[in-house]
């Protein structure tokens, strides 16, 4: 989630309905200029008894990000405390219960994305050693209940926090317990945010699907493969889901601005703090009516922070975000963007991906959301057949895709080969969460703590 340091006393008050539009545009960026942004949580463990470290504890989440500094990153700080890392390797941040998260720079290739993942890796892998920190890639927390987690000092957080139980059953579970892989995309006009949105949102849950690796809760199989998917259905309907209008007639930065407006706010940021506006209405903001700051009305950074706090399967901001993967290990990490760039940067593969899913109707697409957390690539796809039936001719494409961009490393290799773990997956038929099944029951022996032998 967004890092927010300083209010800035010019930051123009919003005057018009171009200024809520205007981050959208923005992002247009012709194709020479397209970027992978990929960001990506891991679960922190202590080696000695698998408890989750808190902040301030010797050897600590504060202790893991001050010991950055030897690799040059500089600390963030809110409220006296260092929240993140910044760097040239983009930002090391926290989310709630102490998930350590690299949202990395915007990069031209996956390779330079899989360089950039090891470095971190390796760097947060020789702090735990010294430390005795271990770390996990995983879709949630296999064996910890919420109570055991500890609370990470950060301002939007212990808002969020509070507001989640009034509004979905899961909300704290998803704050808490879940891990995710994410991409960030650009497009180059709102015709083409509109195709790309269309296309991803369509094939999110095959993603989901792919990436299922989560299906164990509290030390027990839950009866799930990807439960942090599943999380996402009762955490806030006003800020989650498929958002059918992505799919009608007319839909553009406008109609996603409108979406916007209507989702309820979390807060407002001012003179370094959070102030809780937890679901009141931006539409009352703009008119100086909101109840957490009567009188006042907002600026083109508050909208920005606005746009931050809807969760939905695909999410636009200036970029467009893939959200429907669970965390998985490093070589996981590296074909999600590949799987996305490869569908939705080059034209032909993006016209045939969507010439693949364009008649599904909204029914379907629904459908098959609410399935794919439980029943992976067996999740009917609308007009008959599953996930599964797809899943090789998508590659197929993402692989084509890939291939055309034709970016290539020192080897003379294309981005294409990133895309082998999921081969690996559609032939074997076995998503993540069914290989950890088998090794649950097989040769772990219901012994959940054997999950630990997995860390990176």
């Amino acid at each position: 989630m967004s890092t927010r340091q300083v209010s800035d006393s010019n930051d123009p008050i919003i005057e018009s309905r171009d200024q809520l539009v205007a981050p959208m545009i923005k992002g247009e960026k012709p194709k020479e200029r397209w970027r992978i942004g990929t960001e990506h949580e891991k679960l922190v463990y202590c080696t000695s008894d698998h408890h989750a470290p808190s902040y301030d504890e010797p050897g600590g989440i504060r202790d893991l990000l001050d010991a950055l500094t030897q690799y040059g990153w500089e600390p963030v700080i809110e409220g006296g405390k260092v929240i993140a890392m910044a760097g040239s390797d983009g930002t090391v941040s926290l989310e709630p219960a102490g998930q350590l998260e690299l949202s990395g720079a915007p990069l031209e290739t996956i390779h330079q994305t899989c360089a950039e993942t090891g470095r971190h890796l390796d760097q947060v892998k020789a702090i735990g050693a010294k430390t005795g920190k271990g770390f996990l890639g995983l879709g949630m927390w296999p064996d910890k209940t919420r109570e055991e987690l500890p609370i990470m000092p950060k301002g939007r957080y212990a808002i969020m926090l509070r507001h989640m139980p009034r509004v979905g059953q899961l909300g704290l579970d998803m704050m808490l317990r879940t891990c995710t892989i994410q991409v960030n995309l650009d497009y180059s006009s709102e015709a083409d945010m509109v195709q790309k949105f269309r296309t991803s949102l369509a094939l999110q849950p095959l993603a989901t699907a792919l990436f299922a690796n989560s299906p164990f809760t509290e030390g027990k199989p839950n009866g799930y493969l990807s439960y942090r998917s599943h999380i996402w259905t009762d955490t806030d309907p006003h800020r989650t889901g498929m958002l059918g209008f992505v799919f009608e007639d007319g839909f553009g930065y406008d109609r996603y601005v409108e979406y916007m407006l209507d989702v309820p706010m979390y807060f407002v940021f001012r003179d370094g703090k959070y102030i809780d506006a937890a679901g009141q209405s931006f539409r009352d903001f703009l008119e100086g009516k909101l109840p957490a700051l009567p009188g006042e009305r907002p600026t083109e950074s508050d909208w920005i922070d606005h746009l931050s706090t809807a969760f939905p399967e695909v999410r636009l901001k200036s970029f467009l975000e893939m959200r429907g993967a669970d965390g998985g290990p490093w070589r996981k990490i590296c074909a999600l963007p590949a799987f996305w760039v490869g569908l939705l940067y080059d034209q032909g593969a993006l016209d045939a991906a969507w010439n693949l899913v364009k008649g599904w109707d909204m029914e379907g697409r629904e459908a098959l959301r609410a399935a794919v957390p439980k029943l992976g690539l067996d999740a009917p796809i609308p007009g008959g057949g599953t996930l599964r039936d797809i899943a090789a001719e998508v590659l197929a494409i993402s692989r084509a895709g890939l291939n055309s961009r034709s970016r290539l490393n020192s080897m003379g290799d294309t981005e294409a080969g990133f895309l082998g773990p999921l081969d690996e997956i559609v032939r074997t038929g076995k998503v993540p969460a069914q290989v950890l099944l088998d090794k649950y029951h097989g040769e772990w022996g219901g012994d959940i703590s054997r999950v630990y032998e997995l860390s990176f």
